[in-house]
């Protein structure tokens, strides 16, 4: 069995670091995110197929130099396809069935529950859903008998969704509802294919635990907060000569002595920290620099971003090499 995971998306909520980088490519608790998102995979999956469209060079050379658990080929569109369209230029050899996954989110979800719902119920899909308040900036389903989808709204408006159910970006179809997809133009599956799909079975499962996507800042800090609190942080620990409270991740000669942290933040590769600096629930990506008695707070800083000395950066998004 292969999955597709969609990475094609622009990134603009999270401005101006993916000007830069792809939004993928962001480190939560000291993991990018598209590995974050992948890991709810199962291990016995053939391949999975990276659509990507926005900096796909960059995202081809980290999975080369970042290697995975599972295997993984990028495959790149020559235009934005969308979701439904990137899922077709990928079609070739797709197995049958296959996961759906999108690169943005995280959460305690396994896709093969998703699988067993599928198999299951013997439709042509299974969709996981997730229970939110606030619908109206994801796709809403209304459920019946089993939990089949019995109707499907691509972002709704305020009052209007059927359910606080939402596509919660992880699903399991059959081969030929790619063929259903057109060639050669975007193509939203939610709002083009999804929908059509409903007289064949589509059936959703329900997800227990957390998840959050990660498409603007606020939501990036809280993913990562969500992970910290799974214990799931990578390499968490104080850094040498620093003091203060965890999780802290901290990447390959990233240095703080004298600093204070907490909690819930994550150094990339080479971060420097001065003295007295204050760091909490931000995520300072590789190569950035805190001069002594800045603070950092609620932010995202990206590779080779500077704060300087005494300054205060709080509930802010640098991009690479941006000054504060």
């Amino acid at each position: 069995m292969k999955a597709i995971a969609l990475v094609g998306g622009l990134g603009t909520r999270l401005r101006p670091i993916t000007y830069d980088l792809p939004k993928q490519l962001i480190p939560l608790a000291g993991r990018s995110m598209l590995y974050r998102a992948l890991d709810v995979l199962p291990d016995d999956l053939e391949e999975v197929v990276l659509a990507t469209g926005y900096k796909a060079d960059q995202i081809a050379a980290y999975v080369h130099e970042h290697p995975y658990r599972l295997r993984i080929r990028t495959v790149p569109e020559r235009q934005p396809l969308g979701t439904g369209g990137g899922m077709r230029n990928v079609a070739d050899g797709m197995s049958d069935p296959f996961f759906v996954i999108n690169s943005d989110i995280v959460s305690a979800a396994s896709a093969a529950e998703v699988l067993r719902v599928h198999e299951q119920r013997n439709g042509i899909g299974a969709l996981l859903l997730a229970r939110v308040e606030e619908t109206q900036t994801f796709g809403v389903a209304a459920l019946g008998e089993n939990d089949r989808i019995t109707q499907f709204v691509e972002k709704p408006a305020p009052g209007e969704a059927p359910s606080p159910w939402i596509n919660a970006g992880i699903s399991v179809w059959r081969r030929e509802v790619l063929d259903r997809i057109p060639t050669g133009r975007e193509v939203s599956f939610e709002r083009e294919i999804l929908p059509g799909l409903l007289d064949r079975g589509v059936y959703g499962a329900r997800l227990e635990g957390y998840w959050q996507d990660a498409g603007t800042p606020e939501r990036v800090l809280y993913a990562q907060r969500l992970l910290f609190e799974a214990g799931k942080g990578v390499e968490v620990y104080l850094p040498s000569g620093a003091s203060g409270t965890g999780p802290v991740s901290v990447g390959p000669g990233a240095r703080a002595v004298g600093a204070t942290f907490g909690p819930l933040v994550t150094l990339g590769a080479g971060v420097v920290v001065g003295e007295e600096a204050r760091i909490s629930n931000s995520i300072v990506m590789d190569g950035a620099r805190i001069d002594s008695a800045a603070t950092v707070i609620g932010s995202i800083l990206g590779p080779r971003a500077h704060v300087a000395a005494g300054h205060r950066v709080a509930d802010q998004v640098l991009g690479a090499g941006g000054e504060a």
